[in-house]
């Protein structure tokens, strides 16, 4: 819990109703990951030390990649009606408000969680269904072994169109074409992916 400066601890309440994005501003930034789910709180515990090497290495390999005016950023806000989620990873298509903080599932081409023992569950199941009724077209899970699978999107659910693994780069078409090589993403590999060219 977090102290005021006299070291008493900060009190706060849960709001009346649903949890929305304003209040998550409530929380310190102590490594916890907080999000909103149909107006429900959701709390992560801080992920362990290989996990944001895989997501520095998964930005790269998209940037590397990315046409003229795409955005790839790291942990930005998906406003998704009663929920309010942060991917590891967020495609912002071009002309997207860049240097905000939440944005608009219209403008998400992809988002990539990159999962932990923690966030398991939570990445196969919920996050999947919520991005999924937000319209968000492709959707990335990385999994601790150096796997990749990769979603899209197929009316209101997504489609698993293909499992990646290895170091051997593959090319891939959404949200715009890349190779990646998920082997590669886990610390102490090589970095490899990016441009099809």
């Amino acid at each position: 819990m977090t102290r005021r400066d006299d070291g008493a601890p900060v009190r706060w309440s849960a709001p009346q109703g649903r949890w929305t994005e304003p209040d998550l501003h409530l929380f310190p930034q102590d490594g916890h990951r907080y999000e909103i789910v149909d107006g429900c709180l959701h709390v992560a515990p801080p992920v362990d030390a290989a996990h944001d090497p895989v997501v520095e290495a998964v930005i790269t390999t998209l940037r590397a990649a990315a046409p003229p005016d795409w955005w790839v950023c790291g942990r930005l806000g998906v406003e998704l009606d009663t929920s309010s989620l942060v991917p590891d990873v967020t495609v912002l298509r071009p002309g997207s408000a860049g240097g905000v903080c939440w944005v608009d599932p219209a403008d998400v081409a992809l988002v990539v969680e990159v999962e932990s023992a923690e966030t398991r569950r939570y990445d196969r199941l919920l996050k999947p269904v919520v991005y999924a009724a937000g319209g968000i077209p492709a959707y990335w899970r990385v999994e601790s072994a150096g796997t990749l699978q990769v979603y899209t999107l197929d009316g209101s659910a997504y489609e698993h169109v293909r499992r990646v693994t290895g170091a051997e780069r593959v090319k891939l078409d959404a949200p715009y074409p890349v190779r990646v090589a998920p082997e590669t993403w886990r610390p102490g590999r090589s970095a490899a992916g990016g441009s099809v060219r």
